[in-house]
């Protein structure tokens, strides 16, 4: 019988279970071990709970802002006076109730395939030893229910992040909540104050907009989601205040206190604003000290993330590391791809190295705001040369059918060669529509062949042939 290689993985998410389907399938001897049940944040506490709230708020959203132009007649008792309150309402608690359980299945579902696969799971925390052995092995000691130790011939680390918290605006998981804590209330907030406007704070903003709370959300920033294109987060700013949202640009929360059954945040400019709730929403830091990372040669940034290269290796020989503990991308798809490209590399597999620029991304905002390749930002900091256009959805029949007011798709390519190389879409559904254009970019495609391409009519897809035609019709210089 030959060697079997040992694989370790600390952390159960995207980036840890999906190294171990890998390395268990190339035939290595895996062991996960996780404290919370695989999936991790991104299944239990963050993607999945998240998107599934968002999917009753969208549900809301398209109800509330459509029926009426769509023809629709809700026939109900309102009396006259009081036609124009909202006529559909939503159970919190059956939402989170819902949230929670699906959550939960999808773990169960994770576990079984990691299983089946021929992974064995372990319930505990762990940590590396400071030596490694001299046949280059290390040791992982497990605490928890039991205690263990486990020796490996390569480590991964997949820890994931937890909510950044601010010293004067400490959680107490009713009144003021982290992103892991909202699942846990059962009625809705009557205001709610979401403080921090990247994505995590915009998707939460838009979402209890929709199911019924009023939502004041302070950005430090000079608009939302500054992270993203300027034109997308300019539309969806604009959607946020139409639907009655009170975005707070340029203000910085500096504490957040509960008086009695009400929330004070005070902003650094000293105003202060009242809620029923405040949800802080400003970021995620690294799950890597206490676990003997420094100790073992592995080197963090000053933010606490792990230098990995794009292979997933870490400046440790033997251990190697995957997700938002890499502070790569904060995308279960990239740790995914991180822990893949791990178990290849260290099982001697053919392996391509992480791409970033064919990372695709989505905002889970209504509209959805959908991102891969290069952007506007790098067009115009001088990053790379290329062409970009702009189509609103407007212009799209089946946008106009459905009542879609809001949103556009832009396409960024090559001059001379049109070789499509980024691309933005912001619309319904966009983490779908993206697909197109993500496959152009990882395959070189130009901007002539997504013209070529059949599309139905009518549908919103067709706005992306259709700026592929401006495009190829176009002249450098002459872009919109």
């Amino acid at each position: 019988m030959g060697y079997v290689t040992r694989i370790v993985i600390i952390g159960g998410g995207p980036g840890g279970y999906e190294a171990a389907l890998v390395a268990a399938q190339l035939g290595a001897e895996v062991t996960v071990v996780d404290c919370d049940g695989l999936g991790g944040a991104s299944v239990l506490t963050d993607c999945v709970p998240s998107k599934t709230l968002i999917a009753t708020a969208e549900v809301m959203t398209t109800f509330d802002s459509s029926y009426e132009e769509l023809g629709i007649i809700v026939a109900d008792d309102t009396p006259p006076e009081k036609q124009a309150a909202r006529v559909v309402g939503v159970d919190l608690g059956k939402v989170n109730s819902r949230v929670k359980r699906l959550a939960l299945a999808q773990s169960e579902d994770i576990t079984t395939s990691v299983t089946r696969a021929g992974g064995r799971v372990v319930r505990g925390r762990a940590s590396v030893a400071a030596q490694q052995a001299p046949d280059g092995s290390r040791t992982v000691r497990v605490t928890g229910a039991a205690e263990e130790e486990l020796v490996a011939d390569a480590v991964l680390v997949a820890t994931g992040g937890s909510p950044r918290e601010l010293p004067d605006a400490q959680p107490d998981g009713e009144r003021i909540l982290n992103w892991k804590q909202v699942y846990d209330l059962d009625e809705l907030p009557e205001e709610l104050i979401v403080v921090g406007s990247g994505v995590t704070g915009a998707e939460f903003a838009g979402a209890y907009q929709a199911l019924g709370s009023r939502v004041t959300l302070v950005s430090s920033r000079d608009r939302v989601l500054p992270g993203e294109d300027p034109d997308a987060a300019a539309v969806l700013e604009d959607v946020f205040r139409r639907r009655g949202m009170n975005v707070m640009s340029r203000s910085r929360a500096q504490s957040a206190k509960r008086v009695g059954d009400r929330v004070e945040v005070t902003l650094n400019d000293g105003r202060v604003i009242t809620g029923s709730h405040c949800l802080m929403a400003v970021g995620a830091i690294p799950n890597t000290r206490g676990i003997g990372l420094e100790e073992a040669g592995v080197r963090l940034t000053d933010s606490g993330h792990i230098w990995t290269d794009k292979v997933s290796r870490t400046s440790a020989p033997g251990i190697y590391a995957a997700g938002d503990c890499t502070g790569v991308f904060a995308l279960a798809s990239v740790a995914a791809m991180q822990g893949r490209i791990a178990m290849y590399h260290f099982l001697g597999e053919t392996v391509a190295p992480l791409r970033l620029k064919t990372v695709s991304a989505n905002v889970f905002t209504d509209p959805e705001i959908a991102t891969v390749g290069y952007q506007q930002s790098d067009v115009d900091e001088g990053r790379i040369d290329a062409r970009v256009m702009k189509l609103p959805l407007l212009r799209n029949p089946r946008a106009k059918m459905q009542g879609v007011r809001d949103g556009f798709v832009k396409l960024v390519c090559r001059p001379g060669t049109g070789i499509v190389v980024g691309g933005v879409v912001v619309a319904p559904r966009a983490s779908e529509l993206i697909h197109p254009i993500s496959i152009a970019v990882d395959n070189n495609l130009t901007v002539e062949q997504i013209a070529k391409a059949f599309t139905v009519y009518p549908s919103l897809s067709g706005s992306i042939a259709e700026v592929a035609r401006q495009l190829q019709g176009s002249k450098p210089g002459g872009d919109e």
